[in-house]
C-alpha cells in the first residue's frame, strides 16, 4: 500500500484517503472507511470507476491497447500457445512444463463425461428453446451431482471443480445445441484435443465421418484464447459477487453465463449478425454506413468500438488475420461475409470512424469466423461461455484465496417516497 494519501473535505467534514496501488494501472483511492469518516458513500453508477477487488490475473490498459494474461501479453499467447494452455496459466499463475501440462490436459479429457441424466433434464426444455438457456441450467444442475466435492475452503475440491468446469463445458454445449435442433447427442471422443473433439460433439453424426479443416480447429482455438479473460467485465464480476457469498462453483459460474448472454455482453457478435441480415447487401452498407454517422436515424453498427479499449482494441488485431485466412480456406461464400467485409474496409477508411476510433473489435471478427465455420447464430454466445469459464473459474478460486475477500453488498442512492404512514384502504 502506498503511503500516499488524498483529503477529501466537506464544510463538516475532512478525510485522509490512501491510495491503493498495483503492479500496473493507476493507483485507487480506498474509501473503505469513507463513510465511518465523514458519512458519505460514494456514487459510480456501472462501477466504471471502481475496484471491487485486487486481482493478479489479467490486465488491461485500454487507451494504449494492452491485453496480459498473468503478465503474458495476448499477442505472444495468441501466436504461440493453445487455449487449454492459457486455462493452466490463469488457474496457476505460471505457463505450465510439458510434465504439468501432460497432466492437465489428462485431467481435463477424462472430465468430459456428463451424467446420463443431463440428457433427460434437456428433454425437459421445449425444442427450439436458446442453447444459453440449456447451458445456464445444466452448469447450475452440476452442483446437484457434486454436492458432496462443494467445500468451498478445500482447494483440491476448488481444483477439481475448475477441471470439471472446462472440461464438461464444451460437452454440455454441444449437447443443447443438437437437443435443439433434434439431433442425437455426441459422446465425447478423448482421443481428440480439446477444440476438436468439441467441433465433432457439434457437428459429427453417426451415419458418416466428420472430415474438418484444420483451419476450423485452429480459428476456433484462438478465438478461445482471446475470450478467455478479461478482467473484471459484467460476468466475471458477476462470478465474483455470487461466489462473495460462499455459493459452490458451479451457481456461480451459472449466473456468469446468464450475465453475458446479455447483448451488450457476450451477445454482441449475436448482434453483429442481426445487424449484418438488415443491411442486407454488400451494396447497402455506403447507406448503412451514413445511417450510422446520423445520430437521428437510430441504426448502430454493432461490433464497432469497446467501452474499454480507447484505440484498436488488441484482439481484434489477432482475430482480423485470422477472419481473412479463414475465409480464403473454407472458400465460403454468403452474402452476409460479403456484407460484413464491405463493412470493415468501409469503417477502417472512414474518417469519421477513424476520427471516433470506431474500430472493428473482436465481436465483429468473432461474429464472422462463427459464420464461415457454419455455427449457427443462437450458438455465438455459447461459444463465449465456453472460453470465458476459464476467466471466470479462475477468478472464483482467486476470490476464495484472497484474506481480506468479503461478500459483495454494493450501497445506493435512494430516490424513493420519504417515510410515510399507512392508510386503511376506506380512506385511500
Amino acid at each position: 500500500m502506498s503511503s500516499n494519501t488524498v483529503s477529501l473535505n466537506d464544510a463538516e467534514h475532512s478525510a485522509q484517503l490512501p491510495l491503493v496501488e498495483g503492479t500496473l494501472g493507476p493507483a485507487c483511492i480506498d474509501i473503505a472507511e469513507l463513510y465511518k469518516d465523514t458519512g458519505h458513500f460514494t456514487y459510480d453508477p456501472g462501477f466504471a470507476a471502481t475496484a471491487a477487488c485486487k486481482s493478479a490475473i489479467t490486465y488491461i490498459d485500454g487507451d494504449k491497447g494492452v491485453l496480459l494474461y498473468r503478465g503474458y501479453p495476448i499477442e505472444q499467447l495468441a501466436e504461440k500457445s493453445s487455449f487449454l494452455e492459457v486455462a493452466y496459466l490463469l488457474l496457476e499463475g505460471e505457463l505450465p512444463g510439458a510434465a504439468q501440462f501432460g497432466a492437465f490436459e489428462d485431467q481435463v479429457t477424462h472430465h468430459t463425461m456428463m451424467h446420463e441424466a443431463v440428457k433427460n433434464f434437456l428433454h425437459g426444455f421445449h425444442y427450439d428453446a436458446h442453447p444459453m438457456a440449456m447451458l445456464c441450467a445444466s452448469i447450475a444442475s452440476l452442483s446437484a451431482f457434486y454436492h458432496d466435492t462443494n467445500d468451498n475452503g478445500d482447494p483440491a475440491q476448488r481444483k477439481l471443480a475448475a477441471i470439471r468446469l472446462i472440461a464438461k463445458m464444451p460437452t454440455l454445449a454441444a449437447a443443447a445445441y443438437r437437443y435443439s435442433i433434434g439431433w442425437p447427442i455426441r459422446y465425447p471422443r478423448n482421443n481428440l484435443e480439446y477444440v476438436t473433439r468439441f467441433l465433432h460433439m457439434l457437428f459429427e453424426v453417426p451415419s458418416e465421418p466428420l472430415n474438418l479443416n484444420p483451419v476450423a480447429a485452429k480459428a476456433l482455438d484462438l478465438l478461445f484464447i482471446l475470450h478467455a479473460d478479461h478482467e473484471q467485465n459484467a460476468s466475471t464480476s458477476t462470478v465474483r459477487m455470487v461466489g462473495s457469498t460462499g455459493a459452490n462453483p458451479y451457481a456461480s459460474v451459472a449466473a456468469g453465463i446468464a450475465a453475458l448472454w446479455g447483448p451488450a455482453h457476450g451477445g454482441a457478435n449475436e448482434a453483429v449478425l442481426k445487424m449484418l441480415a438488415e443491411i442486407g447487401d454488400a451494396k447497402n452498407v455506403d447507406k448503412a454506413v451514413a445511417r450510422a454517422k446520423d445520430k437521428d436515424s437510430g441504426f448502430r453498427l454493432m461490433g464497432f468500438g469497446h467501452r474499454v479499449y480507447k484505440n484498436f482494441d488488441p484482439r481484434a488485431k489477432i482475430i482480423r488475420e485470422m477472419t481473412h485466412k479463414v475465409l480464403g480456406e473454407l472458400g465460403v461464400s454468403d452474402p452476409l461475409l460479403d456484407v460484413a467485409l464491405k463493412l470493415e474496409e468501409a469503417a477502417l477508411k472512414d474518417d469519421y470512424f477513424i476520427s471516433h476510433k470506431l474500430y472493428p473489435n473482436v465481436d465483429f471478427y468473432s461474429g464472422i469466423i462463427y459464420k464461415a465455420l457454419k455455427i449457427p447464430t443462437s450458438m455465438f454466445t455459447v461459444m463465449f461461455a465456453i472460453a470465458r469459464t476459464a476467466g471466470w473459474i479462475a477468478h472464483w478460486i482467486e476470490q476464495h484465496e484472497t484474506r481480506d475477500a468479503r461478500i459483495g453488498r454494493p450501497r445506493q442512492v435512494y430516490t424513493g417516497a420519504v417515510q410515510r404512514d399507512y392508510v386503511g384502504m376506506e380512506k385511500r
